[in-house]
């Protein structure tokens, strides 16, 4: 394999409550994004690592990248107006590298989730090489659920991981037809619909930073996880 994994932290804090994005809190000893960034790299013996942030903080995450992470090198894109745009600003960053062969599977991870191990980074690459798609999911017990329904429910999560190609071919068809996807699974659905994607087992630790209550329960996610 031959890895990139690209990292969203494009966002605002609106719903978190605060003026600034959620992922530059901190969370216990580093940044929410930059225990991110430390399980993806970790999953892999090399890997290209693109972090995607809004232009304002574009000096922020140089100093933090500096500062917490200076040995792993990583490639800064300037996200777009939605997290498609932002999803297809580090595709095309990564274009040359795709269409040359240098890479063949790209992950693309919500940087707000801090808690997704290395094994699921490594788990999600592996799937997506082999088979050509793979995604993390949870199921979800219908009593958790507001409507009554016998059907099977699974939350899914991030990273989301595809052929690196096709992911890129998918981002360049939306462009052209103004389609714009909720996630990666989305774009690939509606593009390449035959791919096999393959649901691998998620983590219950792998929660996205929303609200504040969330930077919370990551605390105590951290902790367990020490225990």
């Amino acid at each position: 394999m031959k890895v990139a994994v690209v990292l969203l932290a494009a966002g605002s804090g609106v719903r978190f409550g605060s003026e600034t994005n959620k992922v530059w809190l901190p969370l216990d000893e580093r940044r929410v994004i930059t225990h991110s960034i430390k399980n993806a790299v970790g999953a892999f013996k090399s890997c290209r690592t693109v972090l995607v942030v809004s232009e304002a903080d574009q000096e922020l995450a140089k100093n933090v990248i500096a500062e917490e992470l200076p040995d792993v090198d990583i490639e800064i894109v300037i996200g777009g107006q939605t997290r498609h745009g932002s999803e297809f600003n580090a595709l095309k960053h990564l274009s040359k590298a795709i269409v040359e062969g240098e890479l063949n599977v790209v992950l693309i991870h919500d940087g707000a989730r801090p808690l997704a191990s290395s094994d699921l980074f490594a788990r999600v690459a592996k799937t997506a090489f082999d088979h050509g798609g793979a995604l993390p999911s949870i199921d979800v017990d219908p009593l958790e659920m507001d409507v009554v329904t016998s059907a099977h429910i699974a939350r899914v999560q991030t990273p989301q991981g595809f052929r690196a190609q096709e992911v890129l071919a998918a981002y360049k068809k939306a462009e052209v037809e103004g389609f714009v996807g909720t996630d990666t699974a989305a774009c690939m659905e509606q593009y390449f619909p035959k791919l096999s994607t393959i649901a691998v087992e998620g983590e219950p630790l792998n929660i996205k930073i929303t609200y504040q209550e969330d930077l919370t329960t990551a605390r105590r996610g951290l902790l367990t996880r020490s225990l």
